[in-house]
């Protein structure tokens, strides 16, 4: 049974994951990317590949779960950069 700081650290993360979702699926409807920097979403990305190596050293399920899901979604965000972005 998950304790109260596991069930808090999951809900932060899942706010925080889900957080990209809406520009994710800007993107893809619209296929427009221009405004969107890819530089903030490789910052990102590294940052939470450091989470999750954090989160494997630790053991915390939660850190390892969002960060891993979080990672996941700003790297296809980075792919629709790249595939739609006007060369």
């Amino acid at each position: 049974m998950l304790g109260w700081t596991e069930i808090l650290g999951l809900a932060a993360g899942a706010f925080t994951t889900a957080a990209v979702v809406p520009q994710i699926w800007k993107a893809w409807k619209t296929k427009e990317v221009e405004d969107v920097s890819p530089g903030m979403f490789f910052v990102l990305i590294t940052g939470l590949g450091l989470w999750i190596v954090y989160g494997v050293i630790q053991k915390d399920i939660p850190i390892m779960a969002t960060n891993g899901l979080a990672f996941l979604l700003n790297s296809f965000m980075i792919f629709l950069i790249f595939r739609y972005r006007e060369k």
